[in-house]
């Protein structure tokens, strides 16, 4: 590993950010997902759900379980989510296979059902996280290792966790919203020298 640069170089030869490991499922995400511009509404949805999940917790461990947690909750579908009810907790508070944890379920249902409310008002997922990119000042000069040390939140993610608290959100703090803002590609911090950030660059330009 180049401890300097939080880079770590695989098997494959690639240089990768340094928390994915050597772990080949978690370096798929890394390369195939993560950082990568999302506009569909269903993933949108999904990775806001699955961020309020892993809050205390490991993302690996939460995708580890993200097949359980998409089967759980209806793929997603924000319609069929809203329907949900108190059976359905309960449902879900027995189902071993997800994060029992009776807030968090709470939560993606309320915010299933704040979705639903911005779709009947015009407002999709997509318009709303695409119309507040981040400007240049507010992101380092390079994304070094120091760098995403410090960049847990943002003037954008809480703006962002604002808004969303307004529209009826909840479990969507400024740090869970940033590391929203990564994993759906509206900010790249693939470190720098990592093959996945120039990938990314390139098919931006």
């Amino acid at each position: 590993m180049k401890q300097e640069e939080g880079l770590l170089v695989g098997t494959d030869g690639q240089s990768r950010c340094w928390w994915c490991g050597q772990d080949p499922f978690y370096q798929a995400y890394h390369d195939l997902e993560w950082g990568q511009p999302v506009h569909d509404e269903i993933q949108l949805f999904e990775k806001i759900c699955l961020e309020g999940f892993q809050s205390g917790l490991s993302w690996l461990t939460i995708l580890r379980k993200r097949e359980n947690f998409r089967a759980a909750f209806a793929g997603f579908d924000v319609r069929k989510i809203a329907r949900f009810s108190d059976v359905d907790i309960a449902r879900l508070m027995q189902d071993t296979g997800i994060i029992r944890n009776k807030r968090k379920i709470e939560a993606t249902i309320q915010n299933a059902r704040a979705v639903c409310k911005m779709y009947d008002e015009g407002e999709t997922l997509a318009d709303f996280f695409w119309s507040r990119i981040p400007s240049e000042n507010e992101r380092p000069d390079r994304v070094t290792m120091d760098a995403v040390r410090v960049l847990t939140q943002s003037p954008t993610s809480v703006r962002i966790s604002k808004d969303l608290k307004e529209r009826g959100f909840s479990f969507v703090g400024p740090v869970t919203m940033y590391a929203h803002m990564q994993a759906m590609g509206m900010v790249n911090d693939h470190l720098e020298g990592c093959f996945v950030r120039n990938t990314i660059l390139n098919n931006r330009q």
